[in-house]
């Protein structure tokens, strides 16, 4: 599939070792153990592969998207775009920084990404990322030189980012009627007035204090979803979780459009917890006029990108990379994604050949599942007794050289 996009027959060879050890069993991924997994005397030709050797990354992203869509590509697609991040020591890994994350849901040293994935109801996975340069390290030249940042990429914010992805998508030839995305997405009319144009429908969700244009004027999200009388909600399932339906109570109110001049179906989306009673908002459009469980369906495919993120990392290593330099994660999380895309159709296409019997009392496979099967009855890794202590010594021998380093460092400081 990605054959093409490799210079050299060698790399092609490196790229499959690492996707084999993203997708086995070991309990943290990186070059050093991908490297003895793979049966290496030591990782130089992974951490070369990532940092210098001739291939076509973008090409790769390009082939990825074509296998997910080809496989998982359904009539009910939806484009789904949210960030993750990813926590970081010290400040030289390329985009570092102390900044939000909801990965720690707090201001944390960290790298932010914002990702796009496929979701249909057979499965979904990412099929594309962009790196969050922060304004600081965009206008830093000594920064952007040692990690390597090419000079046409500037600071843009992540809705920026998100459009840039669905835009190349669609260019792509990517079908998908609806887009989705959380909050900080929701609130970007560039980014709104991007899927207009190109006749997507979008349920984005957006701030309680979120003006929407109504008849009398602007007003707050809340303030209109105040003024609903009880016979407007509806309880209606988001989506099948890991426990069941999810329910909710959902109300909709058509709004006015930003632009004059739009002929098109314009709405605020409530949702209200039945438990807690808490309410969250979706600014939505739609070029023809769809019923309300139609967004609500939109609305809880959006969360098939958290599951992405959860799989991805704890899987193929998504968030266990020691790499500082642009094009280094750029490589590495393209094949990271490639490597759970593969976990990702494998288990849709089961599902879909072979189906649990209804009586059955076992639960439909899993990519975890999935993950474990190809490891135990297709993988063959290296396990011999003297590869393994050939590389505990040259870690040891490393970590001697990295601590010596360290030492000669500090003293130099102290003279």
């Amino acid at each position: 599939m990605i054959a093409a996009r490799f210079a050299r027959v060698e790399s092609r060879r490196l790229v499959g070792d690492a996707v084999l050890g993203l997708m086995s069993d070991l309990p943290v991924k990186n070059c050093w153990t991908l490297a003895e997994h793979a049966g290496h005397e030591s990782p130089d030709r992974l951490q070369h592969l990532l940092r210098k050797a001739k291939w076509d990354d973008d090409g790769v992203r390009e082939d990825l998207r074509g296998y997910v869509v080809e496989r998982l590509g359904s009539d009910d697609a939806v484009l789904v775009v949210d960030e993750t991040g990813d926590l970081k020591k010290g400040a030289c890994t390329v985009g570092v920084q102390r900044q939000y994350t909801g990965t720690a849901g707090r201001i944390e040293n960290a790298q932010v990404a914002v990702y796009l994935t496929y979701a249909t109801a057979a499965g979904h996975a990412l099929i594309d990322r962009e790196l969050y340069l922060p304004q600081v390290w965009a206008g830093d030249p000594d920064r952007r030189e040692q990690a390597v940042v090419p000079a046409e990429v500037e600071f843009a914010t992540k809705p920026a980012l998100a459009t840039e992805m669905i835009t190349r998508a669609l260019g792509a030839g990517v079908t998908a009627d609806w887009a989705a995305g959380d909050e900080a997405y929701g609130g970007d009319p560039k980014l709104r007035k991007t899927l207009e144009d190109r006749g997507v429908g979008y349920v984005l969700a957006v701030a309680c204090s979120h003006p929407v244009r109504t008849r009398v004027g602007k007003i707050r999200a809340d303030e209109l979803a105040a003024w609903l009388p009880r016979k407007a909600w509806q309880r209606l399932s988001a989506g099948e979780g890991s426990k069941g339906p999810r329910f909710y109570d959902w109300a909709w109110i058509g709004i006015e459009p930003d632009r004059d001049g739009i002929d098109s179906h314009y709405w605020l989306l409530i949702r209200r917890s039945n438990t807690t009673g808490e309410l969250a908002y979706y600014r939505c459009w739609a070029p023809p006029a769809v019923p309300l469980r139609e967004l609500v369906r939109v609305a809880g495919r959006r969360w098939t990108i958290e599951e992405s993120f959860q799989a991805s990392k704890t899987l193929t290593g998504l968030d266990q990379h020691q790499v500082r330099r642009w094009t280094s994660w750029r490589r590495w999380t393209i094949l990271t994604m490639l490597a759970y895309a593969f976990l990702a159709v494998v288990t849709a296409t089961e599902r879909i050949e072979n189906p649990a019997p209804q009586t059955s009392s076992l639960i439909a496979l899993s990519c975890n599942e999935i993950k474990h099967l190809f490891n135990t009855l297709a993988a063959d890794p290296i396990h011999s007794l003297q590869h393994r202590l050939r590389w505990s010594i040259w870690r040891r021998r490393h970590q001697h050289r990295a601590r010596a380093s360290h030492y000669h460092r500090r003293q130099a400081l102290t003279a």
